[in-house]
């Protein structure tokens, strides 16, 4: 036996105390039971056997008294059938006066200790069944028990033929188990009555034990002879109908719609079940399942006196035993026994002897011999010396073989949970077979005939629960719930039971982890999801046979087919082994591999409508509610953008959106279809409509990965209705189910977003969205038997128009985020809070570049000479008001990236205004206006602000350098445009030339001309561009300005300076020949212009020659412009010819003649003065060999030069040839330096 910590540590299930005074085991027995140890060695070998007592109703053990030899059994005693202290109330249980076991009676063990069946025992019976089958092959009597099977568990309950049959005489019940019976059993069946000696020897048995108590003060005065008649015939009476069998469960109309209803007369009712409530939390499953009184009157209590955890080898049995244990002998316990001295202990009476104390655990056995009711001695037995009594020898280790044969044939063939099996033995007979009858049921007109179906239904239901209601189960136990509540959903009929199945399908939706990846743990291999069996076909298929013994009934007589198996000869049962179980029952099941979200959620729905239908099924008020088809399918409503109110119309339904939502905090209920809040309909539909929700959303989550965003607002439209219709019965909102609306419509708003940015496949999206399976249909149709499912239809209308759309999706965001304040939910969950602003920041975002290009499109269809229309202004303070949102909602995540942004876009709407300001008035009379310098310099101050919100480029290097751009662009243009239209009006010349080069310079600061990059070639043409400009300024002031010698020769330095510079970046760029050669000419220009202020001829030959050495640096631009002529001039030698082919790509022709021609007549007059400079009469010396050298090439050059320009039908590329050639001439000696 074990340790006395296993015997007391277990708790009493619920109902423990209804059972009438049950109690643990005190701690003393437990010490004392576990003193006597745990195997027991018997006739030489060793039978391992351990008990140990879970519950007893007993009260502590009295000790025995010894009767006097002569006592007169057959007279009663004073306290006969009287009720003791001592005793406790199951007084007369304990003596053996109690009724006979129920036909349940393992159904009520099983309830009592759901932890053990399925899992850890292999058999829950009374001792009595389990003395009766391993007695099979020593007796001739016969047997006849029903089988169940839950899991690895089998339950073994007594099938009393004649009671039945008794039964079926007077009701008509179980008439076609009588006929089977009388067909292929025994044709002449009749009751067989019990014979007086078998009344007398109960007597006699009854008033012993009586005697046997030792307690004086129990004595009363002896009943009267008519006392003890009545006495007597109340006995029989009890014995005879205390097996009765209840009708078929039948549940009237009265009970379904009201479970606290009382039953009507004496007609067996539905055990009434109370659900309790089922948090709302994913993770934990609440699904408390309380029974009440009702299941006494079914016969499902448990009744033993004890019940018993006994290990038999390696049998782990439950059993029920209520045999009488006394104290006062050499042990603790022994068991008391009455032998008539006549007849000799035989076979059957030793092990019935010995299996008895085993299971109780009792060491010693007290025998009281008596002739013809008079005592004669007592005897005392050990427990390990009964198999060698004398006359009742019989072999431990035998039994031991005969326990494993039966447990293994049962459990080879009782192979399908739900089913009742009938294990039969005819008196005399040595064959046993075993009947499915279920299936024998269902071949007749009621298949719920069979009254073991509601206890097995209950069983296999309260089993599930338990195993879910554990918080440490591992998933792998999965499969084996799911195949619980499918066998007890097979079981029940639904318009009787819509609690259970409700409840069952529940369960079946939440083994199901919607949020879980798609390979199930503990499933090795995929099993159908549809497959209602947990075991395989071939357990129930493959042929019951092997080399040691054979199950096959093919060589039986015909009549024998309708059995599942058969043993043959009841002594195979004690060859070892003779029947090992060739198909173990599974510990577990595989649970179904959904391969998709889809096919998950599509099998949690369909439980979900399961339950639904039974929830409304027992609702009273069906005929009160609007008449609907659940075939038709519910219109989804769409409207065109010409009907709807707009953005205002939003704001009026987000307003009575939040109205609703904190009603919905303080508890307001409403229901259509009259549910009473609290009963088990309401709490059991409120928990299918949020589970139908969750679903919903993981389908429309997988259905926007795939961009199937019709599809996926379908779907979230469902889950949304699911969620209104959850809100108008709850009437206490939980902080988690508030969390799931917010993630639904911040999903739904991710949905209406990418519609916005889809809008080219709308026919197809509005096709996915209008489709409806008819199990969404009928799950819609019970969801508006509670509600009007109109509470979210602002969110989930599909619109054509895009402003509409992004308007939508913000007020999604904005109702999560929200929903997010009414609770502590924001410092809960503060990663979806995040991402909630985030997604606040984008749609203000997207919101505000929508307007902001309305705007620009606005002002582009606009006449140039009109001012800024108020349209136009009104868009830019949409736009603006949206930016500055979204910038405080990633400023108050600290998303700086983003902010800066959004910093950016506001700058670009700057721009934008100024822009528009920038069109007004006459062309050639335009200025710089001050509204445009305002808003430029708000662009600037937003860039800025994007800068500082940065930090540093290494936060984001990417929007880092496009910030840094648009800022340099804004400067340009704002320099730019100050250069061109000179507000000369309001500033003097040189005010506008300050501010134009301090902005030049900024453009320049913020000009990344050096980092590799994309935009490279960009900056260097913006920087090389903005050297030219101020170049150019410089050179223009240097010409028009008079006085101030100083400021003359800071613009000249600074002049040629920027001209250096331009020149350097545009020969690093490969496209830009045209604007190289343009800035080399300025620069000969200004030489020219120096040249002409000096006087010395020194002097003007060293600018001449600097000039010519300019002119010889163009050659870089005449290659690149001769490369492109080229490129141009092979193309229609490769391709057709086509006449749109007269330029090349990146070559302006008509500016490269322009600027060729300005080109040679500068060569030209630069050659003239250089020959003239040169001349000997203008020379101070006339030995200067490098003069001459000089003076002579470019007299060739210029002579060369005239006959080129002279010729007219020059092409521009020999045009180009020939520059080349003369500069190449020039730069080799022509100059002087």
């Amino acid at each position: 036996m074990g340790d006395s910590k296993e015997a007391g540590a277990e708790t009493p299930p619920a109902g423990a105390t209804a059972r009438g005074g049950l109690s643990l085991l005190s701690p003393g027995e437990a010490e004392e039971a576990s003193a006597q140890g745990s195997a027991l060695c018997l006739g030489g070998s060793e039978v391992k056997s351990r008990a140990v007592v879970k519950y007893s109703s007993a009260p502590p053990r009295a000790a025995f008294a010894r009767l006097e030899e002569k006592t007169d059994l057959k007279l009663p005693p004073a306290n006969w059938l009287r009720e003791s202290a001592k005793l406790g109330p199951a007084g007369t249980t304990i003596l053996g006066n109690s009724k006979k076991s129920k036909p349940f009676s393992s159904f009520g063990m099983a309830y009592d200790f759901i932890d053990s069946v399925g899992n850890d025992v292999d058999v829950v019976s009374d001792s009595e069944n389990i003395k009766k089958l391993l007695k099979i092959p020593y007796s001739k009597s016969h047997v006849s028990m029903a089988v169940h099977r839950v899991g690895r568990t089998l339950l073994l309950d007594e099938l009393d033929i004649q009671e039945l049959f008794m039964r079926s005489s007077q009701t008509g019940d179980w008439t076609w188990l009588k006929e089977f019976y009388q067909r292929l059993i025994d044709q002449k069946w009749q009751r067989k009555k019990k014979s007086k000696e078998h009344w007398y020897q109960k007597a006699i048995l009854s008033k012993f034990l009586y005697y046997s108590i030792n307690g004086d003060g129990a004595a009363q005065p002896v009943p009267s002879a008519a006392e003890q008649q009545e006495s007597s015939s109340s006995d029989q009476t009890n014995d005879s109908d205390g097996a009765s069998w209840p009708a078929p469960f039948d549940m009237p109309a009265s009970v379904s719609e009201d479970p606290s209803a009382s039953s009507q007369g004496s007609e067996p009712l539905e055990p009434s079940y109370i659900v309790g409530h089922v948090a709302s939390a994913p993770k934990e499953q609440n699904l408390t399942t309380l029974f009440n009184d009702g299941e006494n009157s079914q016969g499902l209590k448990n009744d033993f006196v004890r019940n018993i955890l006994w290990t038999f080898e390696d049998i782990h049995m439950l059993v029920g035993s209520n045999m009488p244990i006394f104290g006062g002998g050499r042990y603790p316990a022994v068991s008391l026994r009455l032998r008539d001295n006549n007849k000799p202990i035989n076979v059957l009476t030793g092990i019935d002897y010995w299996l008895d104390n085993l299971i109780c655990n009792v060491p010693e056995l007290v025998m009281c011999f008596h002739v013809n009711g008079i005592v004669q001695k007592y005897e005392m037995i050990k427990t390990e010396e009964i198999p060698d009594l004398e006359n009742s020898n019989f072999s431990t280790k035998v039994i031991k073989d005969i326990a494993q044969n039966i447990l293994s044939f049962l459990k080879s063939n009782c192979t399908k949970e739900g089913h009742t099996y009938w294990l039969f033995k005819a008196s005399g007979s040595d064959i046993v077979k075993l009947y499915d009858l279920t299936t024998l049921c269902e071949e007749t007109e009621d298949k719920y005939q069979n009254p073991f179906t509601m206890p097995v239904a209950i069983l296999l239901y309260k089993v599930a629960c338990n195993m879910m209601m554990k918080k440490n189960q591992n998933k792998k136990h999965y499969g084996t719930i799911r195949t619980l509540l499918l066998n007890c959903l097979k079981l029940l009929d639904k318009s009787r039971h819509p609690q259970i199945i409700a409840s069952a399908n529940y369960m079946l939706s939440e083994l199901f982890q919607l949020d879980e990846p798609k390979k199930e743990e503990g499933s090795e291999s995929p099993l159908n999801e549809n497959s209602d069996e947990s075991y395989s076909e071939e357990e129930e298929e493959m042929p019951d046979s092997d080399e040691n013994g054979s199950y096959s009934t093919g060589s039986d007589p015909p009549e024998d087919n309708k059995a599942v198996a058969i043993i043959k000869s009841v002594g195979e049962l004690s060859v070892p082994e003779k029947y090992k179980s060739i198909h173990q029952i599974r510990p577990s099941c595989a649970f179904p591999v959904c391969h998709d979200t889809e096919e998950r959620c599509r099998l949690v729905l369909s439980y979900v409508l399961e339950g639904l239908k039974s929830v409304d099924s027992s609702i009273k008020k069906e005929s009160d509610l609007p008449a609907a088809d659940p075939n038709t399918p519910i219109p989804l409503k769409y409207e065109d953008e010409s009907t709807r109110a707009g953005p205002e119309g939003l704001e009026k339904q987000m307003a009575l959106f939040l109205d609703k939502m904190g009603s919905l905090r303080k508890g307001n209920y409403s229901s259509q279809s009259g549910m009473i809040p609290g009963s088990w309909q309401h709490k059991m539909k409120l928990q299918l409509i949020l589970k139908s929700s969750k679903a919903y959303y993981v389908l429309s989550d997988a259905a926007m990965s795939l961009q199937k965003y019709g599809r996926a607002l379908r779907y979230i439209k469902l889950a949304l209705q699911s969620h209104d219709t959850y809100c108008c019965l709850c009437t206490n909102m939980f902080s988690e189910v508030l969390l799931f609306l917010s993630q639904y419509l911040t999903l739904c708003g991710d949905i209406q977003l990418m519609l916005a940015q889809n809008a080219n496949n709308r026919a197809a999206h509005l096709e996915e969205f209008n489709y409806q399976t008819k199990e969404d249909q009928e799950i819609l149709h019970s969801l508006h038997r509670e509600s009007t499912c109109q509470g979210f239809a602002w969110a989930t209308d599909l619109s054509t128009d895009l402003e509409s759309q992004l308007s939508v999706s913000c007020k999604c965001y904005e109702a999560a985020n929200e929903i997010l304040q009414f609770s502590d939910l924001k410092s809960q969950n503060p990663e979806h809070y995040v991402q909630v602003l985030k997604r606040m920041g984008n749609i203000r975002n997207e919101i505000g570049v929508f307007y902001m290009n309305q705007a620009a499109a606005l002002q582009s269809e606009r006449v140039v000479s009109k001012s800024v229309s108020t349209a136009e202004q009104q868009l830019w303070k949409k736009s603006f008001s949206c930016f500055e949102k979204g910038i405080h909602n990633f400023e108050s995540i600290g998303d700086a990236t983003n902010a800066a942004l959004l910093l950016c876009n506001t700058g670009r709407l700057m721009r934008i205004c100024a822009q528009a300001h920038c069109g007004a008035g006459d062309e050639f009379k335009r200025e710089f206006s001050p509204e445009e310098g305002l808003y430029y310099n708000k662009a600037v101050d937003y860039y800025l602000k994007a800068l500082r919100s940065l930090g540093t480029r290494d936060v984001h290097p990417a929007v880092w350098d496009s910030v840094n751009w648009e800022l340099s662009t804004t400067y340009f243009t704002m320099a730019t445009l100050q250069q061109d239209y000179a507000p000369l009006s309001r500033k003097a010349q040189e005010q506008i030339e300050k501010e134009v080069s301090e902005a030049m310079m900024k453009s320049l600061k913020y000009c990344d001309v050096d980092s590799v990059s994309a935009r490279q070639p960009l900056c260097q043409y913006r920087a090389a561009t903005i050297h030219h400009r101020l170049a150019s300024m410089y050179h223009s002031c240097l010409r028009n300005q008079v006085g101030d010698e100083h400021l003359r020769k800071q613009h000249r330095v600074l002049a040629d300076l920027h001209y250096s510079k331009a020149a350097a970046l545009f020969q690093l760029l490969k496209d830009t020949p045209c604007e190289l050669l343009r800035v080399q000419l300025e620069r000969v220009a200004f030489a020219e212009f120096q040249m002409a202020s000096q006087n010395s001829n020194v002097g003007k030959l060293k600018t001449l020659s600097g000039a010519l050495d300019i002119m010889v640096r163009t050659k870089r631009a005449f290659q690149l412009i001769r490369k492109e002529l080229v490129a141009e001039s092979d193309q229609p030698k490769r391709d057709e010819p086509s006449p749109a082919a007269d330029t090349a790509p990146g070559l302006n022709r008509e500016e490269a003649l322009k600027l060729l021609s300005i080109f040679e007549s500068r060569l030209s007059f630069l050659l003239l003065q250089s020959i003239r400079l040169l001349s000997p009469g203008k020379r101070k010396t006339s030995n200067n060999v490098e003069e001459d050298v000089a003076l002579k090439t470019n007299k060739h050059i210029y002579s060369q030069l005239l006959r080129a320009t002279a010729n007219k039908n020059t092409s521009l590329l020999e045009r180009i040839d020939v520059l080349l050639h003369l500069l190449d001439q020039l730069a080799g000696g022509g100059a002087v330096q």
